[in-house]
Parts: structure tokens; C-alpha cells; sequence
């Protein structure tokens, strides 16, 4: 009789995921490009530090950051009518073509002596206009290879692969960075998207063009479905709420480790750390959350998150905050993967790639601006009540959330909004939705 220990991988909700053959082949792919987009994080900003004028640093960083994540919002409009309707491994792969072929134009313009500051930041921009894709057409795969039910877990899979990137990432740049510079680093992170690109390549399939109904449609069509469905436009608009309440934290957690608790950087970097441990554990479990409600589940990560701040805003001592900001490291890890498998089951697979990716336009710019809200806020009531505000208004944003989810549910259909929705059709025997079209659940 088999042992328990036996039974686990099979038991495991990962193991669907990792036992399908084309994402086996194309996981290792997608954790070699994370870990050098771990370390580019660190590489980016060290290279525009020691390109630009000593006296522009602070601008140029902060263009450089943006310019590695902010065009992708236009690239979403851009390319909508060229890529609208492609296959999710298509998708991903141009992404991951195009950012090797930009970031390794920087060490190349470096050997030949034309790196200036100024086209470092136009390559950096270069290299992120297909990432909404590339994101959404890494789900949109999901959504294709793999039945409604293991959407969570192999979500999840990609959100701990990330994660895992963002604890070994930073401190290996580190590393190569002292011993290579960080142009090298960056042509690392320039291989291994290549690397990725082949993998697509490879290891997958290749699909055909654009269906012909997608033919000629709207650039912005992405974004016109999600305005016409309730639960996607909520789904959108607590996440931009969410990301962007979070963003002043960015700019308030140093400031109150220097002024308030009067500690060095290697705090910073403990609370850092302790928010990234957490947050791999949380992506490890949200797997194991596939049969709980995803949009009540969804909701309540925000309220509890926001719950988990509390005591950074409260002034609690370090021995309780830090453990609390793990805590909300290991809330937070579970939100992309329960948001994008309401995605995956509100939208049809045609329709996915564009929803996503203007889904990812629109979040790419939550953080940033939130960012640019701390500077102020910070300087007007300080960095503790800063934490605390944010702490408070994100508990805020899921309990009116929750009441407006509520108020719209219907008291004959409860449950999840997919399975009354399927359930309600049955009964009265109407048709289901027109090919290209998907129902629309209640708001979340």
C-alpha cells in the first residue's frame, strides 16, 4: 500500500501543471529569464547611476526604472490590432525576442563606445513595449493548454517563479555586478530572454495568424471588453486600487527606518527580505486554494493585507512588524494567481490576450503613481502615518469592495458567479453567450 510520502506529488494540486508535457519543457525557460530579471532590477539602476551626470543621477534612475516597465502600456495600444488574436506561446515568445534583441543592444553600443545615458533609457524602452503581452500571453497559455480547475496552481507556479527570482536575483547581481560591471549583467538578462524565446520555440507548437474574425479589430478592443463586463471592470478597479495604495509604502518604509527607528539600511533590506520569504510561501499555497470562492478569495486577500500593515503604521515594535510584513508577503503572493484565474474564466480564449494585456497596461502605471503620491504625502504627515494610511484605506478599498460584491449577488444565484451562471442556462433552457463572447459574472 503506498505511503503517504508516495502519494504527495500525485496529490499535490501542482502536479497536473508539472506533469503536462509542454509546460515541462517550457518552466526552466521561464525561471532562467525571471532570475535575469531578478538581477536586472539591481543592473538597470547601477548602469544609469554610472552613466548619467553626478549632479541628473536621481532623474535619470528614476527615468531609466520607468522606461524598463512604463512602455509596455503603450505597446499594449500600439500593437493591439497587429497582435489581437494571437496564441499565447506566440505572444510570449515576440515579448521575450524583443527584449533580448533591445538589452543586448546596450552592451553591444558599450563595446563600441556609443552608450550614452540618453540612448540607454530609449533601448530600456525599446525592450519593455511587449511585456503586457508577453505576461498576458504567458496566462493566455495556461488558459489553453490546461482544463479551468488547474488554472490557480499553474498560475501560481509562474508568480513563485517570479518570486524565487526576487530573493537570489538581487544579491547574485550583486555579485557579478562588483566582479563584471553592470552592463554584463544585463547582457546576461539579454541571454537568458533569448534563451526563453528558443524555448517558446521549441518546445512548443507554433500557431497560426490572427483568427479572421480578429482581423482588423480595434486596437483598444482589450479594453472595450473589460468595460462591458461588470466583473472584469470591478476585478480591474480594485486592483488598481490595491497596487496603487501600496505604492507610497515604497517611499515611506525608508524614510521611517532612517527618521523614526533611526536604523541603517540593513533593516530596510531585513523587511525587504522577510516580505520576499513571505511571499514565495504564499505563491507555494495559493495552488492549494483552487477550491475556496476566487472572487470572495480575491477580496479578502486585499482586507487581510491591508490588516497585516496595521502594526508597520501603528508603531509596533520591530519584533512584531517584522514578522507582520512577512505575513503580508505571504497575503499578497496569492493575488496575482486568484485575479488572473478570474480572467482566464470570465474571458473566452480568443479574447484573452487583449483583456490581459490592457488588463497589464493599466496596473503597470498603479505603482508608479501611487510612488509619486508618497513623495508628498510623506512630506505632509510623515512616514509612520504615511504606512498607516495605506494600511487603512487598502482594509478599506476590500470591505467596500466585498459590500458592493454583495449587494449585486443575487439571492437565487449563490456561489461562484461561473457555476450559477452555467446553472441558471441549464434551467431555462437559453442558449449560451455568442462565439467570442463571455458572460458576465457580478462585480467583485
Amino acid at each position: 500500500m503506498p505511503t503517504d510520502a508516495a502519494r504527495f506529488p500525485r496529490s499535490s494540486p501542482y502536479w497536473p501543471v508539472l506533469s503536462r508535457p509542454q509546460l515541462r519543457r517550457v518552466l526552466p525557460g521561464l525561471a532562467v529569464s525571471a532570475l535575469g530579471d531578478g538581477m536586472a532590477v539591481v543592473a538597470v539602476t547601477w548602469l544609469a547611476i554610472q552613466l548619467a551626470p553626478h549632479d541628473q543621477r536621481g532623474t535619470w534612475i528614476a527615468l531609466a526604472m520607468a522606461a524598463y516597465t512604463l512602455p509596455s502600456a503603450a505597446g499594449t495600444v500600439i500593437f493591439g490590432r497587429l497582435l489581437r488574436g494571437r496564441g499565447g506561446a506566440q505572444l510570449a515568445g515576440w515579448d521575450a525576442i524583443l527584449r533580448a534583441s533591445a538589452l543586448a543592444a546596450i552592451p553591444l553600443a558599450h563595446l563600441a563606445g556609443v552608450l550614452t545615458i540618453g540612448l540607454y533609457v530609449v533601448l530600456l524602452a525599446a525592450s519593455a513595449l511587449l511585456h503586457s503581452w508577453g505576461s498576458a500571453g504567458r496566462f493566455t497559455l495556461i488558459a489553453e493548454l490546461l482544463p479551468q480547475r488547474h488554472h490557480l496552481p499553474a498560475n501560481a507556479v509562474l508568480t513563485t517563479i517570479g518570486g524565487f527570482a526576487t530573493i537570489v536575483g538581487p544579491p547574485l547581481a550583486g555579485i557579478l555586478i562588483s566582479w563584471a560591471g553592470p552592463v554584463w549583467v544585463i547582457a546576461i538578462d539579454a541571454a537568458t530572454f533569448a534563451a526563453l524565446a528558443l524555448t517558446y520555440r521549441l518546445a512548443l507548437p507554433a500557431h497560426g495568424g490572427p483568427a479572421r474574425s480578429e482581423r482588423g479589430a480595434s486596437r483598444t478592443a482589450g479594453f472595450a471588453v473589460i468595460r462591458q463586463n461588470p466583473a472584469l471592470l470591478g476585478l480591474l478597479a480594485l486592483s488598481l486600487g490595491f497596487f496603487f495604495l501600496f505604492g507610497p509604502v515604497y517611499v515611506a518604509m525608508p524614510i521611517h527606518i532612517t527618521d523614526d527607528l533611526h536604523a541603517s539600511a540593513t533593516l530596510l533590506g531585513a523587511y525587504y527580505t522577510a516580505f520576499g520569504i513571505g511571499g514565495l510561501a504564499g505563491g507555494l499555497l495559493a495552488g492549494y486554494l483552487r477550491r475556496w470562492p476566487l472572487r470572495t478569495t480575491t477580496i479578502g486577500i486585499v482586507v487581510a493585507f491591508g490588516v497585516a500593515m496595521l502594526p508597520l503604521g501603528l508603531g509596533a515594535p520591530i519584533s512584531v512588524s517584522l514578522p507582520a510584513f512577512a505575513l503580508a508577503g505571504l497575503i499578497w503572493a496569492p493575488y496575482m494567481s486568484t485575479s488572473m484565474a478570474l480572467f482566464q474564466r470570465s474571458t473566452s480564449t480568443a479574447q484573452l490576450p487583449a483583456v490581459l494585456a490592457a488588463n497589464g497596461a493599466i496596473l503597470v502605471l498603479a505603482v508608479p503613481l501611487g510612488t509619486m503620491l508618497g513623495g508628498p504625502l510623506v512630506g505632509a504627515i510623515g512616514p509612520r502615518p504615511t504606512l498607516l494610511l495605506c494600511a487603512v484605506a487598502i482594509v478599506a478599498l476590500g470591505l467596500i469592495t466585498g459590500g458592493f460584491a454583495l449587494s449585486r449577488r443575487s439571492p437565487r444565484t449563490p456561489g461562484d458567479p461561473a457555476v450559477t451562471e452555467i446553472s441558471a442556462r441549464r434551467r431555462s433552457g437559453r442558449r449560451s453567450a455568442p462565439a467570442g463572447r463571455s458572460p458576465s459574472p457580478p462585480v467583485p
